[in-house]
């Protein structure tokens, strides 16, 4: 329960600190919690599920408001503890970090990221789903760019619009096996008519299909990732839109079982146009924020698609590649941001010859960026491959689709880096990295070495939880 409470509670203590001190009790309180999640990780058998709220009376409505978690739940948890001190120090020299405001809401956003994983009740997830809203929502409100009011309507009006759709197939869902239980939720996923399953499961698609974003679904996205603030971008990118992905897995499919496979190759075609539609974009993209916001759609379009194969194997290697797109959103949003506010600008022929002006800043741009393209030894090559390998499986036009991140990405990303670092200086001076800056560069690069050599780590982490998801519906769609 402290992996809630504690985080609610620094939140709240974040406005008695003074100015000056917050950014150190936010850095500080976040590494606490972070240690306090690796201890329960080093005591956490994979086979296991922990209880953390399981009420024993009988509550009105079928609602149990259970809380815990299995491996798959924890492994985000476990992300989204790593990431908050990495968006934390991120802005850590930035005056924004001796906001007590945006102090508080970083936590408040954790409170409403762990709900949202450790939900073991449909009523609950919900809930969780929505509080995540309110932080992010503020932070774009108050810290994000002037007049930016249209494109934070539009972001609210299609945030809210899916989450009605959602709640309503829980509802239904809910009546239908009068509990909202998880579990009881995916039995019942697994026999109820195929027509009723296939509204609960567009229900939730809706909502998640906003959130991730998927094509057409997707014209939120790049205003909102532009006008925000740095960590806003990071929160909705490295974190938020993994909610709507872990959701696929562990509700959307098992709840609507018996429907999923009359939309299942409209999700993969989603997801395989947003691939291709994505990398396009951002190869024409002049910008350098709105191109890392059109990358992004680019990759995770490749992710959603290979969920609906829900095989064992692409459920594994699709939270391997959850966790590259984090680290490589942080690393590209933080690069771009070290752009813009040390030249107030982010047209990529407004800059040049950087890396000869900041050769730190050019090395570390640079091992990112190798990180997005998927290089070998990196956590992008084991992940990307085989879920496009298991595409190709499916459908060799499928398989063919997904294959054109590759080359895509690498075109977008080394021209990225090639005008903004290469060529003539166009600027006399620029400040090289400082020190927190280095720090999370290494962090970020670290983790996707590792990541890349060793991922059978996360794969023999999750197995258990994903197959006990998969027991659930009784067989896999493949």
């Amino acid at each position: 329960m402290e992996l809630l409470i504690l985080p609610l509670v620094i939140a709240l203590l974040s406005y008695l600190i003074p100015a000056k001190g917050v950014k150190y009790f936010g850095l500080v309180a976040s590494l606490v919690i972070l240690a306090l999640t690796i201890g329960h990780l080093l005591q956490f058998n994979v086979e296991s599920y922990v209880a953390i709220l399981n009420p024993k009376k009988e509550l009105p409505f079928g609602l149990t408001f259970k809380l815990g978690y299995d491996s798959l739940s924890f492994i985000l948890v476990l992300l989204v503890n790593s990431v908050i001190p990495l968006i934390l120090l991120s802005n850590f020299n930035k005056e924004l970090a001796s906001n007590k405001s945006f102090t508080a809401l970083v936590f408040f956003m954790q409170v409403g990221l762990n709900g949202v994983f450790l939900a073991q009740d449909g009523m609950l997830f919900y809930i969780f789903w929505e509080i995540t809203l309110i932080p992010i929502f503020l932070i774009l409100y108050w810290f994000g760019q002037q007049n930016n009011n249209k494109v934070l309507l539009k972001f609210f009006i299609y945030t809210l619009l899916g989450s009605l759709a959602m709640l309503l197939s829980i509802v239904v869902i809910g009546i239908t096996a009068r509990s909202y239980d998880y579990e009881t939720l995916a039995i019942f996923g697994a026999i109820i008519p195929a027509k009723t399953a296939c509204w609960i499961s567009c229900g939730f698609l809706l909502a998640f299909a906003i959130k991730i974003p998927l094509f057409p679904f997707h014209t939120w996205q790049p205003s909102t990732y532009t006008t925000a603030p740095m960590a806003g971008t990071m929160l909705l990118s490295a974190l938020m839109l993994k909610m709507a992905l872990y959701g696929m897995i562990k509700w959307m499919i098992p709840l609507g079982f018996t429907g999923i496979e009359s939309i299942k190759w409209l999700v993969i075609s989603l997801g395989l146009i947003g691939v291709v539609y994505g990398a396009v974009i951002a190869i024409k993209q002049n910008d350098i924020k709105t191109l890392f916001a059109y990358a992004s759609i680019s990759h995770v379009g490749l992710i959603a698609a290979a969920i609906m194969i829900y095989s064992t194997t692409v459920l594994e290697v699709a939270i391997i590649q959850m966790i590259n797109h984090s680290i490589v959103a942080i690393g590209l949003f933080l690069a771009a941001d070290i752009l813009e506010s040390r030249t107030n600008t982010r047209d990529l022929y407004a800059l040049g010859g950087i890396a000869k002006l900041a050769p730190n800043f050019g090395f570390w741009f640079a091992t990112i960026t190798f990180v997005s393209i998927s290089v070998p030894f990196t956590a992008g090559f084991f992940g990307e491959f085989l879920l496009i390998k298991e595409l190709f499986e499916a459908h060799w036009f499928a398989g063919f689709s997904a294959a054109t991140t590759l080359v895509f990405g690498a075109v977008y990303m080394l021209r990225a880096y090639q005008l903004s670092m290469f060529g003539a200086p166009k600027l006399a001076t620029f400040e090289d990295l400082k020190w927190n800056e280095i720090l999370v560069f290494a962090v970020l690069l670290t983790a996707a070495i590792l990541l890349g050599l060793f991922p059978q780590f996360v794969i023999d982490f999750v197995k258990p939880s994903i197959i006990k998801i998969q027991e659930l519906t009784t067989y896999d769609l493949k």
